[in-house]
């Protein structure tokens, strides 16, 4: 344990802070007593301090796992700042300067390195990162782990296996947004002992929450009337859909607010200059879909207005955490109506596959002995199911007891010479000589790439995969070779066929109905967050397990009168003669039967991997129907079908 002095000393000049916020001292005493530990705050409450202070008294590595890309540059932007040795490996980066990197972790000069989950998916680096001692393991938006969580990512389950893989001896959760439930869910795949759960409040006496109901056809006013009170005040406007974002910047702009569009969609060197630019402050208004957020540490956003509903409550929290950082008044107001329901609730119906989907994927595990190999794009497109929905059928699959994870690997390698062969071959001696003369044998070259074949490296010299891969990786690292590995391979054990085929895959099925159900379950629970009687601000921090708000806040618009209803959805009517149009020029297309669900979802502009195969996008009937209820386009497929 590190004495209070010391740490204070590393606050004071390392970080320039005098003191630490509530909830923060727990947390590090915690971590620095060698316990795993969870920090959930609310955004913009100094999280990130809670791994980067301790990581500098700890005597090996932090491994971070950060979400994002932006995310990350933020945050070792603002080390460097502080001259904390930190440094990130992510896609965006050249040969070199992850060569780099990964020298200055072996050598022990890093403190701090942050990559994504998918990063440990790797083969090539999880050998690299096996040899470097790690102190800790840090899970940023640790939320991503809990199935239950508003944002749930399947990669994040598999991080407790690899914290014992890696022998890393305690794990540090950081989150902003963790319901009861997903708490439970965090300490229990960490063991984290409930003592060792650090929840501050999410109470925020600054934050203004305005709940305004607004039909659909008056929103563009009623934005524009809001922005133009004040046009140059930092501001997010949040939208859905990405053509939204730019609908509403242009209007915006034509009424000379600084405003502009930021959406996935975009180039990433655009979106990085955007936010540069709204964050030097040259923007003053950004229209985003959720792209934007994460890692936005600008302190003096003082409005966040939401064109269109969350995705969740959670969703919600995070979104006007943003504003008001620097502890001054800050408003978020909600445009709201139900009109956009439709379009959340679709995203949920969209990941839930199909149970003859699922038969295809246990059926192709069932015809294997001993081992199952798969690639998840071929077998997202054989399947029919999205590569989200098919990882979390992997994982259900794997708490079943059906299949266990060994290992990932790379399918290809293969490598083009910057220094001729026998340059290379004369840097060792010996065995090891032949070793790599072999390994330059079996990678037959076509024009300029060569192609390892590790089978015939096998066949002819016995020389192990492993070995070949760790040579080539060298060659790569001292520029001698350029090297490409693609097409991951996830290798799993067959742990157990007893439950029949049908029997397993009706059982997933129900799995992710329930699934399903919850999520918009979820949705539901929004909106009636959204036309409370009661305190916003003590209704939201009740939601995340915080009592100690004011009963009445006096700063959100229940507080003043205005119980928001919300204006109800359109009834739409289908006509069957059209439906029925789209629906034979979308079977046409399709090769084999075509369930009920398939259809809806591409007629409601749900893309699948039948819909990219069969090129769906170009015909009249894809996305004709966005705006019905899924439940109202299933029930008028199964009428015209019957």
């Amino acid at each position: 344990m590190q004495s209070p002095n010391s740490i204070q000393h590393t606050l004071l000049h390392q970080f320039g802070f005098d003191s630490l916020r509530e909830g923060q001292q727990q947390v590090i005493d915690t971590v620095l007593s060698g316990q795993s530990c969870a920090a959930i705050f609310p955004t913009g409450s100094g999280k990130s301090l809670c791994y980067q202070l301790p990581a500098l008294h700890l005597p090996h590595l932090t491994l971070v796992i950060s979400p994002l890309l932006a995310l990350m540059k933020d945050q070792l932007a603002f080390l460097h700042s502080k001259g904390v040795a930190a440094a990130s490996i992510d896609s965006s980066q050249e040969r070199l300067q992850i060569q780099q990197t990964m020298q200055e972790a072996r050598d022990g000069r890093l403190k701090i390195l942050m990559i994504s989950v998918e990063r440990l998916k790797n083969e090539r680096f999880r050998q690299f990162i096996s040899q470097v001692p790690i102190s800790m393991l840090v899970v940023d938006e640790a939320h991503c782990i809990s199935e239950w969580g508003h944002n749930f990512r399947p990669d994040y389950m598999k991080l407790p296996s690899y914290l014992n893989q890696l022998n890393i001896p305690q794990a540090l959760l950081l989150t902003a947004t963790a319901t009861p439930n997903v708490i439970a869910d965090m300490q229990s795949k960490f063991n984290i002992a409930p003592e060792n759960t650090v929840v501050t409040g999410f109470y925020r006496s600054n934050l203004d929450l305005d709940i305004q109901p607004c039909a659909q056809a008056d929103k563009p006013q009623a934005l524009q009337t809001l922005i133009e009170q004040d046009p140059t005040l930092p501001s997010i406007v949040y939208v859905t859909l990405q053509k939204t974002a730019e609908e509403v910047a242009a209007m915006l702009s034509r009424c000379n607010i600084n405003a502009l569009a930021y959406h996935a969609g975009l180039k990433s060197d655009v979106r990085a200059s955007i936010q540069q630019r709204f964050m030097n402050g040259e923007v003053d208004c950004i229209v985003a879909t959720i792209a934007f957020g994460m890692g936005v540490d600008k302190a003096n956003i003082r409005r966040v207005v939401h064109f269109d509903l969350p995705k969740s409550i959670e969703s919600y929290s995070q979104e006007i955490g943003r504003a008001g950082r620097d502890g001054l008044a800050s408003n978020c107001t909600m445009l709201a109506n139900q009109s956009g329901l439709t379009t959340l609730e679709n995203f949920v119906y969209g990941d839930t596959p199909d149970l003859a989907n699922i038969k295809t994927v246990v059926n192709d595990i069932y015809q294997h002995q001993g081992q199952w190999e798969t690639v998840l794009s071929r077998l997202s497109r054989d399947s029919n199911i999205r590569q989200l929905a098919l990882k979390t059928l992997l994982v259900y699959l794997e708490l079943e007891n059906v299949i266990e994870p060994t290992y990932s690997y790379f399918a290809e390698y293969r490598f083009k010479f910057n220094q001729d062969r026998a340059f290379i071959c004369q840097q060792f001696e010996g065995e090891r000589r032949q070793f790599v003369d072999a390994i330059f044998d079996c990678s037959p070259k076509a024009r300029t790439w060569c192609q390892v074949d590790f089978d015939a490296l096998w066949m002819h010299y016995q020389a192990d995969r492993q070995r070949a891969i760790t040579a080539i990786d060298y060659f790569h690292e001292k520029g001698w070779i350029e090297l490409e590995s693609k097409q991951v391979t996830d290798v799993y054990k067959i742990v157990s066929k007893d439950t029949p085929s049908h029997e397993l895959a009706t059982k997933l099925h129900q799995l992710f109905q329930v699934k399903e159900q919850a999520e918009i379950s979820r949705i539901q629970e929004m909106l009636n967050f959204f036309q409370s009687e009661q305190c916003l601000s003590s209704e939201l921090a009740r939601y995340f397990s915080d009592n100690n708000a004011p009963q009445m806040c006096g700063h959100c618009s229940v507080c003043r009168g205005n119980i928001a209803r919300l204006p109800t959805q359109t009834q739409y009517d289908i006509d069957d003669k059209q439906l029925e149009a789209w629906v034979s020029a979308f079977i046409s297309k399709c090769s084999g039967s075509v369930s009920n669900e398939a259809i809806t979802r591409f007629l409601c502009g749900i893309t699948t991997p039948l819909t990219t195969q069969v090129k769906a996008r170009s015909l009249a009937g894809f996305s004709a129907l966005e705006h019905v209820p899924f439940a109202e386009v299933i029930q008028a497929v199964s009428r015209i079908r019957d």
